[in-house]
């Protein structure tokens, strides 16, 4: 099933630049306004984002829902607490030069974001964009993009970035995307299909059809493409699906069943566990000689692989000890070491793209959580647990997962709800993923690549 994929852009230019005010700060040393996200408990930033200055009506409402995507961006990573604009002392037509940096410490701003959009002959527009630190009174950052129109929403969430860039040292994901199964129907005629949407819930489409189960949905590292597990006729297949063309490639047609196919942080490989003999072991396939090799080799069920980010390590989950653990394996299947050992199972591991921590789901008690460990199964902490957890995907920046959660409905088991869910590494910070309908297994998009 071919779908056109409304998010398929090209900007035209986006450069980082020391626009026009820069000049007059060139001399000033950066301040050092930045957030502290190594503590548990954050107070957000206060912030303040106008809307962006346009001399004409069309750009001037895409000035303000531009300005309206950031607040909520920023908003909703719990680090940042944007300032209600009823409150601004300066309009925007009056911070296209150095602001008056007094008015804005009346309303207690840290940081001042402003902009300019303006319409171009070809029918593009030109949006520049500046960052201040107010009680320093310093320039921060800028960046001017010129694209189509109907791309505001993805250059005002690649603005967002770089706010959240500047301010807490670590890169934005605000450009991403999450990938998901949606369900719908009774439970025993469950409707599952690929959807996609922008990490905030909008641009939602639907990838497949529904007429063919689908399950585990993951993201190539390097590019906008997909591994997911399907069945056909009955039979389990892993596809390839490129989302900026919507071509679907069978990657292989397996004998027994197939599980959660994932990618090396290259690209160029997807490791799987197959159901071989009445054996679950752990293979990898190289995608461009479609060789397969067996990593694994226990009489146990060994499943849900998930590379390293520098791709030297695996780490999956194995019943071989008596019970659902957490393993360590060297690449090519050697030196395998448990490294869970708290109460309860352990399972869907995946590796954080920082490569510090592993993230899983843990059941203890008949309530499943989520957690993360070092890699050498240390510090082990619970983010959140409740009556089913489950599936939790990492954004590329490392600080924040997505997981599915099924909520209890009626004594009789009808009505239970599946949705999404993300939490910061705090555990504090944690939301519902606005979707349709239910969803469960969502995976995080790698950040948007502007020279794509």
């Amino acid at each position: 099933m071919k779908v056109k994929m409304m998010r398929k852009f090209r900007l035209a230019s986006a450069v980082m630049m020391a626009l026009a005010a820069s000049l007059v700060f060139s001399s000033i040393v950066r301040a050092e306004l930045v957030i502290d996200i190594t503590q548990g408990n954050i107070k957000p930033l206060p912030v303040a984002i106008t809307d962006f200055y346009s001399e004409t009506e069309a750009t001037g409402k895409i000035g303000k829902q531009m300005a309206d995507v950031i607040r909520a961006d920023l908003e909703r990573s719990g680090l940042f607490k944007p300032i209600d604009p009823r409150a601004y002392l300066q309009a925007p037509q009056d911070l296209q030069v150095t602001p008056v940096f007094a008015n804005w410490r009346k309303i207690d701003a840290q940081a001042l974001s402003t902009g300019l959009v303006r319409a171009l002959g070809d029918g593009q527009i030109n949006v520049q964009f500046r960052l201040w630190d107010v009680y320093a009174e310093q320039y921060l950052v800028g960046v001017q993009y010129t694209t189509p129109p109907s791309n505001w929403r993805l250059t005002a969430h690649l603005i967002a970035d770089q706010i959240y860039k500047r301010l807490t040292g670590e890169e934005g994901y605000f450009s991403t995307r999450v990938v998901y199964v949606s369900e719908a129907g009774p439970a025993d005629h469950r409707i599952k299909r690929l959807a996609i949407m922008d990490q905030d819930g909008e641009n939602h489409q639907f990838l497949t059809s529904g007429d063919d189960l689908v399950l585990t949905p993951r993201f190539s590292p390097t590019q906008q493409v997909l591994t997911y597990l399907s069945f056909f006729n009955n039979k389990p297949r892993v596809y390839l699906y490129n989302i900026d063309t919507g071509q679907q490639e069978i990657l292989g047609e397996f004998p027994g069943m197939t599980f959660a196919p994932r990618f090396s942080p290259s690209g160029n490989q997807v490791v799987m566990s197959m159901a071989r003999d009445g054996n679950t072991e752990i293979y990898l396939m190289d995608l461009r000689t479609r060789e397969l090799k067996r990593l694994t080799n226990n009489p146990a069920i060994d499943t849900a692989p998930s590379f390293s980010p520098d791709g030297t390590q695996i780490t999956f989950e194995s019943d071989r000890g008596g019970r659902q653990q957490i393993y360590i394996m060297d690449a090519d299947g050697s030196n395998v070491r448990r490294i869970s050992f708290g109460s309860g199972n352990y399972g869907t591991p995946v590796w954080s793209p920082r490569g510090d921590l592993i993230a899983f789901t843990k059941l203890t008690g008949g309530q499943f959580s989520i957690g993360v460990m070092r890699t050498d199964g240390s510090q082990e902490r619970i983010l959140t647990e409740g009556f089913h957890n489950e599936g939790p995907s990492w954004a590329p920046n490392g600080r924040v997962l997505v997981f599915f959660r099924q909520t209890r409905g009626k004594n009789d088991g009808t009505g239970d709800k599946v949705r999404l869910w993300s939490i910061d590494l705090t555990g504090y910070n944690e939301r519902e993923v606005i979707t349709p309908g239910d969803g469960s297994d969502p995976a995080w998009s790698p950040p948007y690549n502007l020279n794509r």
